[in-house]
């Protein structure tokens, strides 16, 4: 297990339990979630090590590394990726002002977002740990998709745009990642990185039954606030955010489910409806944050 002492993103030594929470997704183990008394940011505490990691990810449910439609909610999921899968080309192309060029995909899954850059007309480049959805991404989509260990590999300056769609909150070295991320990207780059909010509506509401913590998958619990200073003390500037407005309609039926709820569908849809709506009003308490950043010395 592993245990901080001090604030990742600060260093600030007082730290305290924010509340435990419960691994519903798999095991039923709970977890600590800690919290610095300066900076406010909220991480799990004694996480497994990278080498205990994986088992937490053994589940064909897991459906950010499967196509699942078993469930009305996974079919739910697949229908909206549909979506948003233009939405985020859009705003790639909108964003780094190019309508082609070279993208990196940190913690690629399945490759979907890759194949409708490349449709789009971008050189791209996958990264993945799950040896399954590499295989899927290299079969269904023809990518050619690396593991994780592969990215000190890859040639400096090489990426226009370099993206991670949920996945940096997975990093047991986060800023490893994000030195690797600047390292890598051509002058004026662009890093696009969405999260979780953890300071979100439905996270207020929700609490420990929250299905965004999902520890000890989940290692970082940023908010825009602490987001930006961690973004910061990696040499990056926070430039624009951005919402996935969809993403509390699934949060909140898995939480419904989590809950016990017995009609977790239709509950789950009526409280989101009420948190996005309410984020129309407040953007930096919407259940995702998508966050547009570029190296602090351009």
């Amino acid at each position: 297990m592993v245990i901080h002492d001090a604030c990742p993103v600060c260093s600030c030594k007082e730290i305290s339990v924010f509340f435990e929470c419960r691994d519903h997704f798999l095991t039923e183990q709970i977890f600590k979630l800690s919290r610095c008394a300066k900076c406010g940011f909220l991480f799990t505490q004694d996480h497994p090590d990278e080498a205990e990691a994986g088992k937490y990810y053994e589940s064909e449910e897991y459906i950010s590394h499967s196509d699942s439609s078993k469930t009305i909610t996974d079919k739910a999921y697949q229908l909206v990726r549909k979506i948003m899968l233009n939405k985020k080309v859009k705003l790639i192309r909108r964003s780094t002002g190019l309508f082609s060029g070279k993208i990196l995909d940190i913690g690629c899954g399945t490759g979907h977002f890759l194949n409708s850059m490349k449709r789009a007309g971008w050189l791209v480049t996958g990264i993945e740990k799950s040896y399954k959805a590499r295989s899927y991404a290299e079969s269904k989509f023809n990518l050619e998709v690396s593991d994780t260990s592969q990215i000190a590999k890859l040639n400096s300056g090489t990426f226009d745009c370099i993206t991670m769609w949920h996945v940096l909150e997975h990093f047991h070295e986060p800023a490893i990642i994000m030195k690797e991320m600047s390292r890598l990207l051509k002058p004026g780059g662009l890093c696009v990185i969405a999260l979780p909010n953890s300071n979100s509506f439905d996270a207020a509401y929700y609490r420990n039954y929250w299905a965004a913590f999902d520890v000890p998958r989940h290692l970082w619990h940023f908010n825009p606030e602490t987001f930006s200073l961690f973004a910061v003390a990696c040499g990056f500037k926070v430039t624009a955010t951005k919402t996935l407005p969809f993403d509390v309609f699934y949060i909140s039926i898995l939480s419904e489910k989590y809950r016990g709820n017995s009609i977790p569908q239709l509950t789950g849809l009526v409280k989101a409806k009420i948190f996005f709506l309410r984020s129309l009003f407040r953007k930096e308490r919407s259940s995702s944050m998508i966050y547009l950043l570029r190296k602090a010395d351009h």
